[in-house]
């Protein structure tokens, strides 16, 4: 095993610091699925915000994790690029 991977391994033992793990594990998959979306769609972060309403740099920060996303604004997104957003609550 890499030194990186012993590192995790043994930090994930931890409770709190798994906690916080899958909750940034959870919010960079959503950003993930925003660009590839988007890129999919074959659309610039400019021309998807005039699709939605929205500003380029809002797109951004969205893009960027530097904001929570309203269900309405993830709708929008996902109508404008063709896309069907699905939202799912697991059982731990």
């Amino acid at each position: 095993m890499t030194r990186i991977a012993e590192l995790k391994k043994k930090l994930m033992a931890n409770p709190e610091f798994r906690a916080e793990y899958e909750k940034a594990d959870a919010e960079f998959s959503l950003i993930e699925a925003l660009v590839r979306a988007r890129s999919n769609a074959n659309l610039s972060q400019a021309e998807l915000a005039k699709k939605i309403g929205t500003t380029q740099s809002a797109i951004a920060r969205l893009e960027g994790g530097g904001v929570s996303p309203s269900l309405s604004t993830l709708r929008r997104y996902a109508s404008a690029t063709g896309s069907r957003l699905e939202i799912n609550l697991i059982s731990e």
